[in-house]
């Protein structure tokens, strides 16, 4: 076995802040996330949910601080990231394997957020809630050690919430860390809740 493949994910924000405008955001946070974590992030529009997760996941450059993380990520936020002209079996298909990972993968994943039914179906034709689920579906695909989910809750029923809170326990149970930012307080057991608005945290 590599080392690659024997190291746990582990995640470590410190001392993070960074500069959006002419204003400070996130300053001086310090997050700590080890394999099995579930990281609940919360806070109102505006307070820096989605640019932390950016920050995680590279996309954004910090202004103080340092993010050190191990383990592939995968991030699903408000951009679909699938191509909108092929079926979302060939879409999640595309990204499983650039990401390496098995056929067996992409359909546990269409399975776990039911989209069997519409695997067939352009992604261009999907509803709101659809489509969503679609964007959860590649990062399950992803065989990705880190999950950044901002907003994952947002246009799904009551029957895709349950398959997205378990999809999320499975990934922790797995050695997986997952971080979800949003609005509502968590609706699962997590390893910390930390609400941006005051940046105080709970375990």
């Amino acid at each position: 076995m590599s080392s690659r493949q024997a190291s746990l994910p582990s995640l470590n924000i410190d001392n993070v802040a960074v500069m959006r405008g002419n204003r400070m955001v996130l300053p001086g946070l310090s997050v700590t996330a080890r394999a099995g974590d579930i990281i609940w992030i919360r806070g109102a529009n505006g307070c820096g949910k989605s640019t932390l997760l950016r920050l995680v996941a590279g996309l954004l450059t910090v202004t103080s601080g340092n993010i050190h993380s191990e383990g592939r990520m995968a991030l699903a936020d408000e951009n679909l990231a699938l191509d909108a002209n092929v079926t979302v079996e060939a879409a999640l298909r595309f990204w499983a394997d650039m990401d390496g990972a098995s056929a067996d993968a992409r359909d546990a994943a269409l399975t776990a957020m039911d989209l069997q039914d519409l695997a067939h179906i352009p992604v261009r034709f999907l509803s709101t809630g659809q489509r969503k689920r679609a964007s959860i579906a590649r990062v399950l695909a992803s065989g990705a050690d880190i999950w950044l989910m901002d907003e994952p809750y947002n246009g799904l029923d009551s029957a895709s919430c349950t398959r997205l809170d378990q999809a999320i326990i499975n990934r922790a149970a797995a050695g997986g860390i997952v971080l979800v930012a949003a609005h509502q307080p968590p609706s699962i057991n997590v390893a910390l809740s930390l609400s941006l608005d005051s940046q105080d945290a709970a375990a």
